[in-house]
């Protein structure tokens, strides 16, 4: 890109008369000369137009609408690092408090005046804490009892987000998982403890599995376990991948039992970010008390004059979103998060009535327990459909919305399914929209008189396994 001088009148005026606006953008190099700072704004602006809006994205799980207050707030932490506590300690005093009232959110037995946990960028780190712990802890006790401590092992369902794959071959832990199917649409307790041995270092329940938004169940699962470890002699314990369900049980299902009041649940993780209601990217982790965590995982350094402890994977990390926590729990409360909770299920549940009523469609579960459901093509009338549901998709995308197709995990990875989040920020008129566009979008499909080439293809497929695609 070849650069020019520009007085502030002529970039306030005439940015798209400027030789920059008709050179190409800089892909590879950087560019020598500067560019008026009226003239980069557009260009990197401009970049941003051709991809879906975030507010009309249901594919993310993730935080698209803040007041203009948190916004504002957020904003104007944006240059501050949250390692430096000397320099910043309110924001680690603010810090703690979330983690306070996120353990209590969550019914913490812990006495101490600052309960145990961390922060995370997301809850993918969170996620890795917990499992961390739960290795170190596994391997104290095979190392005190003068056994083996080379093969660990951790069991979920194949509904598990990415992280935890990455998780177990970062730490070289075997990942045991157990089927989702149409019988057990969430985790199979008993083949969940058939694949437990002495060397399972935790069982990982989900509550808000992302494929379909149901919750396994916790309750059941502890109970069970516990018979297992009294029988067993072991002490295997339970990690909660809460990401979605951990602000979303607390405010709408306050008496359901899926937290620390569970004797072997010990460690929860959740994203921030999520139903946390904050801008990306912030997570929590918390242990059910200090004993929990592993001494080696809390690292001191002196840094600027201070001796600082950091349980996270890094060091620096944004301040920006622990004040947008802290705003919302105080902003909101906890009557205000239950109004925003219960907004964004009934809108989903709105939406998962009127697409089961569709007789292109069946819904996957009959009811709504996190604001999120998928749903499937009718079997009968897949049969004589000239499309599929990633057609749909794409159709929806030139409205500006983002719902994504998939295929389901292993085991039942022949169900193509769409998917739908609601947060906060959608609306009912926003939904109303949205159902108008997928009946729009099927009336057209239903005048093809030819196959589109994502059903030829889906055909072909189905064909060469040799049977008639059901759900």
């Amino acid at each position: 890109m070849d650069q020019q001088k520009h007085t502030t009148e002529d970039t306030l005026t005439d940015i798209f008369g400027s030789k920059e606006m008709r050179s190409p953008a800089p892909t590879e190099f950087i560019p020598k000369n500067k560019t008026a700072p009226e003239i980069a704004y557009q260009l990197v602006k401009d970049e941003t137009y051709p991809q879906t809006q975030p507010r009309l994205n249901l594919a993310t799980f993730v935080t698209t609408y803040m007041d203009d207050y948190a916004t504002r707030l957020m904003n104007e932490a944006i240059n501050i690092n949250y390692i430096d506590e000397t320099e910043y300690p309110r924001v680690a005093v603010m810090c703690g408090r979330c983690l306070n009232i996120v353990a209590n959110m969550w019914n913490s037995p812990e006495k101490a005046e600052w309960k145990t946990g961390a922060l995370g960028i997301g809850s993918s780190e969170a996620c890795m804490l917990g499992g961390v712990a739960a290795w170190l802890r596994w391997r104290a006790r095979r190392k005190a009892a003068g056994k083996p401590f080379d093969k660990p092992n951790l069991v979920m369902s194949t509904g598990f987000q990415v992280v935890w794959e990455k998780f177990c071959q970062l730490w070289q832990i075997e990942m045991r998982t157990v089927p989702l199917t149409l019988a057990h649409p969430t985790l199979d307790i008993g083949e969940a403890l058939k694949a437990c041995d002495e060397n399972t270092i935790c069982i990982v329940p989900i509550a808000g599995v992302t494929w379909t938004g149901l919750d396994d169940d916790i309750e059941g699962l502890d109970k069970a376990l516990d018979a297992y470890n009294a029988k067993t002699g072991y002490e295997i314990p339970i990690h909660v991948d809460a990401a979605s369900g951990g602000f979303i049980l607390p405010f709408l299902h306050p008496e359901k039992k899926w937290d620390f009041r569970l004797k072997w649940v010990l460690s929860i993780s959740t994203s921030g970010h999520k139903y946390g209601l904050v801008y990306p990217g912030l997570g929590w982790v918390v242990w059910k008390d200090k004993k929990y965590l592993p001494d080696e995982m809390s690292f001191s350094v002196n840094y600027l004059g201070a001796n600082i402890t950091q349980v996270g994977l890094n060091f620096s990390r944004p301040a920006a979103q622990i004040l947008g926590q802290y705003y919302n729990f105080i902003r909101l409360g906890f009557e205000g998060y239950k109004e925003v909770q219960q907004n964004s299920m009934d809108i989903a549940k709105y939406c998962h009535e009127q697409i089961g009523k569709m007789p292109c469609f069946r819904n996957y579960a009959k009811e709504v327990v996190n604001p999120l459901f998928i749903w499937m093509m009718d079997p009968e009338y897949d049969k004589k459909a000239k499309w599929t549901l990633f057609d749909l998709q794409a159709a929806l995308q030139q409205s500006g919305w983002m719902v994504p197709a998939y295929t389901m995990p292993k085991n039942i990875d022949e169900m193509i399914v769409m998917r739908i989040v609601v947060r906060q920020g959608m609306s009912r008129d926003m939904a109303d929209m949205l159902l108008g566009d997928i009946r729009n979008a099927v009336a057209e499909f239903e005048k093809l008189r030819y196959p589109t080439p994502s059903r030829i293809k889906y055909e072909n497929k189905e064909h060469q396994k040799g049977k008639v695609y059901t759900h």
